[in-house]
């Protein structure tokens, strides 16, 4: 690999340098402290009730970050690639830290543990929370929980890629590092660039969804909560009920919209102002995400009318909400999809599994990788009939053996981890449907499971040991397993690689 593309310099490739790991967390945690004066904003303007808790978090952040920038002012010129990997990793876990202060100073969430989880569940865009007091909470902290999915949804490195380049890092390197799924066009030459494209659709959507919402009966603060929550793919909402407390087909019809919306790839909405409408129903990964949110809102809706005695509206409505919901990892609910008929809970399951598309805000699989995999199992069947044919895997383009091998690999990974912790939970008490569903929605930050920790109820029942356990399959699946993995190998730490 020619690093040299990535500005790192070669000579660097072997010196791992805290002084700029420092440096860029300390940047990040200045970012983070503006977002929680905005929160400080945002509390003045509704009476202030938690103004003291976010002024002195924002003063703690602030200050966190003044020392790492001072540390690492004498860095090198440029981050070699696991430098980047450690950022961006680290990045994740010191936003939870400091973004965790406003709920225990404040006293909304006393406990560590939780104050941790939910704030992970935030910044992963996972959505799983453990308030069950949730209209009690004051304004700044709801609109802090909708910020912290609102900004990890893009992801904190996406940010970097705008700002950080002004300081000489480069920007194509910490892409990398957040982007490590597949990724098989690239619509602008430039990441930098591509990037601000990108950070303007996801305004531009917020602000649409935003107005639908408010024209749909919504308060402003509401609407402009939930569009962040739904644009992120996060799921946290203003109400205890989340969606269903509005009982409003209209606002359901639009939240389901820019859920689906938003798992799409985001440079395809580039390829889209460009006029090139053509090519977009020619996206593979698309046509099969809308294929699959297609046949399974049939497939619920048919069963709800069958079994459960809906209309015909009401059933679409509400399948099409909770299949996109599930599919996107976005975690709202309009209903409590327990009480369905048991098999579609396997559906959703799927739709969990399968997320949505690469170059998204949603988590799980992804697509594009469930495409791959199915083509591998079909071309292996056909190799058996016809051992000599040579069968490339295809999906809009041909993809090289070491794409499918990291795929494959990918793949095999994410269901080891999601047993290891399926047995993790079990053996701390956790039953056997809502261990394994509550890891599958933690790694594909989704939000809701099965059983008691369905979207009807919250997490707050979990031993502290598996809350602990759920925010690192959060973080897990938020970096696509290997970003975080790498930062506990030894070599990452110990300059012992090339």
């Amino acid at each position: 690999m020619d690093i040299k593309q990535y500005g790192v310099s070669p000579n660097m490739e072997k010196e791992l340098s805290y002084r700029f790991i420092a440096y860029l967390i300390g940047l990040l945690l200045a970012f983070e402290s503006m977002l929680l004066l905005a929160c400080c904003c945002v509390s003045l303007m509704y009476g202030g009730r938690d103004l003291i808790a976010f002024a002195v978090s924002c003063s703690v952040c602030l200050a966190a970050s003044i020392m790492l920038l001072v540390y690492g002012r004498k860095k090198k010129s440029a981050p070699s690639r696991y430098e980047a990997y450690i950022v961006v990793a680290l990045s994740w876990v010191f936003f939870t830290v400091f973004g965790m202060f406003p709920y225990l100073l404040g006293g909304y969430i006393p406990n560590i543990t939780d104050a941790f989880f939910e704030t992970m569940s935030g910044f992963t865009t996972t959505g799983a929370t453990i308030l069950d007091n949730i209209k009690s909470m004051p304004y700044g902290i709801l609109f802090w929980r909708s910020l912290t999915q609102w900004i990890g949804g893009l992801g904190i490195v996406c940010f970097s890629i705008v700002l950080l380049p002004e300081f000489g890092v480069s920007s194509q390197m910490l892409y990398l590092s957040e982007a490590t799924g597949v990724t098989h066009n690239k619509i602008c030459p430039k990441t930098r660039v591509m990037a601000r494209y990108i950070f303007l659709v996801y305004i531009l959507l917020t602000v649409i969804e935003s107005a639908l919402l408010k024209v749909g009966g919504m308060s402003l603060f509401d609407a402009v909560c939930h569009s962040m929550a739904t644009i992120a793919t996060g799921g946290f909402s203003t109400k205890q009920e989340s969606i269903a407390y509005w009982h409003s087909p209209y606002i359901e019809y639009v939240v389901s919209l820019f859920m689906l919306l938003s798992a799409i790839n985001f440079s395809l909405y580039i390829v889209a102002l460009r006029g090139s409408w053509k090519q977009l129903w020619q996206n593979v990964e698309l046509r099969w995400f809308a294929s699959s949110a297609g046949l399974l809102t049939l497939i619920i809706s048919t069963a709800l009318i069958l079994n459960n005695g809906y209309g015909v509206e009401e059933a679409f409505r509400k399948s099409l909400f909770q299949v996109a919901t599930c599919h996107t990892s976005c975690g709202f609910a309009t209903d409590d999809y327990n009480l369905w008929p048991s098999f579609t809970w396997m559906l959703l399951i799927f739709a969990m599994l399968s997320g949505g598309c690469t170059g998204s805000t949603s988590g799980g699989i992804k697509n594009l990788r469930m495409i791959i995999v199915a083509h591998c199992i079909r071309n292996q069947f056909r190799q058996i009939l016809h051992p000599r044919a040579v069968l490339p895997i295809r999906a809009g383009s041909m993809f090289n053996n070491k794409l499918v091998t990291m795929v494959l690999v990918f793949f095999a990974a994410y269901m080891s981890v999601a047993f290891i912790g399926w047995t993790l939970l079990m053996a701390f008490g956790v039953g056997l449907t809502e261990a394994m569903s509550t890891v599958i929605s933690a790694m594909g930050n989704v939000g809701p499971g099965l059983g008691s920790f369905g979207p009807a109820f919250s997490w707050a029942a979990l031993p502290d040991a598996a809350k602990w356990i759920l925010s690192s399959l959060m973080l897990i699946g938020r970096l696509e397993i290997f970003g975080f993995l790498l930062i506990f190998y030894k070599s990452t730490w110990s300059g012992s690689w090339s």
